[in-house]
């Protein structure tokens, strides 16, 4: 399959340029994903999928034009040059993306397992099985409700006239389970998801334990009263707020009034415990990958440094704008997104963040993150769970309570960082951050 895409590319760049489309550039992605879910050792659904998709880009009459396809034949290859010829021809701007040569160094990135690759569907199938099976002899007090096993791999390959010729696998495994546990008139929902690159990464016992603990955790949850409370933004939630409002750090939004942080570059935007992270070049990072969607090469960044704002996201155009250099984060389509991106994790451990909390809530949900939260604005009011904490010790979970506040104001008012830094099935992760203020609505 692989040489076939090759020589597919590379007949779509000579008829390109055949015809007048000069420089071109095609951009592949071929993937292939496998999912099976299992609800009381019944296999639920099983899904297996492969998808290839080339874009062709290039310059017509002084205009860049694109134009796409799934298909590998002669037609589609007839339909792609006539697509960037009519695309070029009704493009009207003049803020295009260029088509550029390599640049001189790229790094190395490993996010790709082959052994992974060996693993049969029978295998998943029965690791998931394992799962279901595990989780209903948990516990009297938990109902399973289901039990997933996924796979998903890519190659992205971007290749064009001008001697840039780029490929980069990647592929993981991720597994989860979900559960109700129910005790007397109380009931509560649990969620585990582990991922990784080899299947002893998402062994059975760890995605079913930590699915119950989950669970009976939430059990007899009380009430909070409403006020201004310290609180902790555990990790899993913490990633959940900053995935919700990253977009404020790409230069794209920011140039179109769609982020508060223009020209900000070198002013303090967060407390100095504060120093966020991008980086394309993780070693096993989820969205690590040697080069960007333009041929960029990746390199890591600190958005933020000590509070202050270093640099927001570029891509090639909206670095042009700004006057300084990419940073490696064009997605594709003109827009600009981060790779893995993370709060920088702090010395202390999660039992210490809490001491040094004294009275507050550890939240460790929080849900209405798209219909709740204003991405330009930066305010946000979510619904939560977690934990009361008096004395520095968690004394009982809490639930339906609501935490509003606004994204900018709570960087600026992160008084420290935990050491628990996770990416929970996402490539947007971060530590457990102590804030000084949250407004709470309770009871």
């Amino acid at each position: 399959m692989d040489e076939q895409i090759r020589n597919f590319t590379a007949q779509v760049l000579d008829a390109a340029q055949r015809a007048g489309i000069s420089p071109a550039e095609a951009a592949v992605s071929s993937s292939a994903s496998f999912s099976a879910r299992v609800r009381q050792q019944q296999l639920e659904d099983y899904t297996v999928s492969d998808r290839f998709q080339l874009t062709l880009r290039g310059r017509w009459q002084g205009r860049i034009g694109t134009a796409s396809t799934q298909a590998m034949d002669e037609e589609s290859l007839a339909l792609l040059i006539q697509g960037v010829k009519e695309s070029a021809e009704l493009t009207e701007t003049d803020e295009q993306d260029d088509i550029l040569p390599p640049e001189d160094r790229y790094d190395a990135v490993c996010n790709y397992s082959e052994a992974l690759e060996d693993v049969s569907a029978e295998d998943k199938i029965a690791l998931a099985m394992q799962i279901d099976e595990r989780l209903a002899a948990a516990d009297a007090r938990i109902q399973p409700d289901a039990a997933v096993v996924a796979t998903g791999s890519e190659t992205f390959r971007l290749q064009n006239t001008l001697g840039l010729d780029l490929s980069h696998k990647s592929n993981m495994v991720y597994a989860y389970a979900s559960c109700l546990a129910k005790e007397g008139e109380a009931a509560a929902t649990g969620f585990k998801l582990l991922w990784g690159y080899s299947m002893e990464e998402v062994r059975p016992f760890d995605v079913t334990d930590g699915c119950v603990q989950d669970a009976l955790a939430k059990l007899g949850a009380g009430r909070v009263t409403s006020g201004a409370r310290r609180v902790i933004v555990r990790n899993n939630a913490m990633a959940d707020l900053l995935a919700t409002f990253c977009g404020v750090f790409s230069a794209d939004n920011a140039q179109k009034g769609l982020s508060l942080l223009l020209g900000k570059e070198g002013s303090a935007i967060a407390s100095p415990a504060v120093t966020l992270v991008d980086d394309p070049l993780m070693p096993w990072g989820m969205a690590s990958r040697p080069f960007d969607r333009e041929g960029a090469a990746a390199r890591t960044k600190r958005v933020v440094e000590d509070g202050v704002l270093r640099t927001l996201l570029h891509n090639r155009r909206t670095a042009k704008k700004a006057g300084v250099q990419t940073t490696g984060n064009a997605a594709g389509g003109g827009r600009v997104a981060p790779s893995n991106l993370y709060i920088r994790p702090g010395a202390l451990t999660p039992d210490a963040l809490t001491a040094r909390m004294g009275d507050g809530l550890l939240i460790t949900e929080l849900s209405g993150l798209h219909a709740g939260a204003d991405a330009v604005s930066g305010d946000f009011s979510l619904l939560a769970r977690g934990l009361e904490v008096c004395g520095g010790q968690i004394v009982r979970p809490v639930e339906q309570f609501t935490v509003a506040g606004n994204f900018y104001t709570l960087l600026r008012e992160i008084e420290a960082v935990g050491s628990d830094l996770l990416f929970e099935g996402s490539p947007i992760g971060s530590p457990s951050v102590l804030v000084q203020s949250l407004s709470v609505a309770g009871q």
